[in-house]
């Protein structure tokens, strides 16, 4: 395994309160109820980063991804402000790539304009749809001319590097309005896109209150119809729900599949870092803001952190590498997790026997089988 400090490591920085809670949304957010105190979240954070670098091993960070919730509920001030102490900490690369997530309705062309010169070089936009039935269905903040408006809002702010969230097999969806909503996203033109089924998930409203989505059928053939379309517009798809043109591959999250390094600082945040002795360590931190602001920095700021042992340390692997399109070198298990890239021999085997992996043993890739059934495929490198 090589060094820690050869690796790259990125910085995820999570936002917990947003306007509204989703009833689709299982993500550690919550409705701002009162005015936000941004500098006490500011300075927790900065404790909290604080705490985290100092088993860093003095590693520059090569992105930052401000996730939420509603990031763009933040002023520019309070951005640039962490982005001062992340690089007066750790060091940020020239040629690091600065992520926000912002949602229409929650920003304006001037808030836009002041993340820009706060350093944030590319743009994560909550569209989810276009079509006001089907975000009044999702319960979302914004109708379709406001998301419309977020996008333009972006280009005359500068950002060059946007990307759109948008879903399928929503409430009501069928082909034609998928593709009716993939074709105003396309139309914005944007750097990247990541497009991706509307789920059912656990302890969420809509799971308390199930919607009528389109059945199984339905959402593949909503599936192949976007892909087909997404491909003819230059959108290459490298991940699962990730698409993007030459060059615009979201560069952060990469470093998540690939089994790259991060820390993971505010409320309800996970990192994951290689030690200097070849162990693996996730640490997590409280997810109710209250108790977060409590303890960051201080031990009672570490919800809960451990090593993960071999087995863990293939399927964590498996279910980020196999996100891939394109998979990684088999040899890139050994490289980032200082085991045998032997260990997966055994269950590739097994995979590639169903048809579910790429029959390359230099390389871990799903086939075009198993991207369509990916946890099958996941579950193979689970263990015995």
């Amino acid at each position: 395994m090589p060094s820690p400090d050869r690796l790259p490591l990125a910085l995820y920085v999570h936002f917990p309160w947003c306007l509204r809670k989703c009833p689709y949304c299982d993500f550690n957010s919550h409705a701002l109820r009162a005015p936000l105190d941004e500098a006490a979240y500011l300075r927790a954070l900065r404790a909290d980063l604080a705490q985290d670098l100092a088993i860093a091993a003095g590693r520059r960070v090569a992105s930052v991804f401000f996730g939420g919730g509603t990031p763009s509920l933040a002023s520019p001030g309070f951005v640039g402000g962490l982005l001062e102490t992340v690089d007066r900490l750790a060091g940020v690369a020239p040629d690091a790539e600065i992520t926000l997530e912002a949602n229409p309705g929650a920003a304006d062309a001037g808030r836009f304009a002041g993340y820009r010169a706060a350093g944030v070089n590319r743009l994560s936009i909550g569209v989810q749809s276009f079509d006001d039935r089907a975000l009044a269905a999702l319960g979302r903040v914004h109708d379709g001319r406001e998301a419309l408006a977020a996008a333009a809002a972006a280009r005359t702010a500068g950002f060059d590097n946007l990307n759109l969230d948008l879903m399928y097999a929503l409430p009501g969806q069928d082909v034609r309005g998928a593709l009716a909503d993939l074709d105003r996203a396309l139309a914005l033109a944007p750097e990247h896109l990541s497009w991706y089924q509307l789920t059912i998930e656990p302890n969420t409203a809509f799971a308390a209150a199930p919607p009528s989505l389109p059945d199984e059928d339905g959402a593949a053939e909503i599936q192949d119809a976007g892909l087909a379309r997404l491909a003819e517009a230059g959108l290459a798809r490298y991940e699962v729900s990730a698409f993007a043109r030459a060059g615009r591959r979201c560069r952060h999250n990469l470093n998540y599949w690939e089994f790259g390094d991060y820390l993971g600082v505010g409320a309800g945040a996970h990192g994951k870092l290689s030690l200097p002795d070849g162990g693996v360590l996730r640490r997590r931190k409280p997810r109710h803001p209250g108790a977060y602001l409590a303890g960051a920095g201080t031990a009672a700021g570490i919800a809960g952190e451990h090593r993960l042992a071999p087995d863990d340390l293939e399927i964590e692997f498996a279910m980020n590498a196999l996100r891939l399109v394109d998979g990684v070198p088999t040899a890139l298990f050994g490289e980032r997790t200082g085991l045998d890239p032997g260990r997966l021999a055994a269950p590739a085997a097994r995979a590639r026997a169903l048809g579910l992996l790429a029959p390359d043993p230099s390389r871990l890739a799903a086939s075009p089988r198993g991207l369509q059934f990916l946890n099958r495929l996941i579950a193979l490198f689970a263990g015995d």
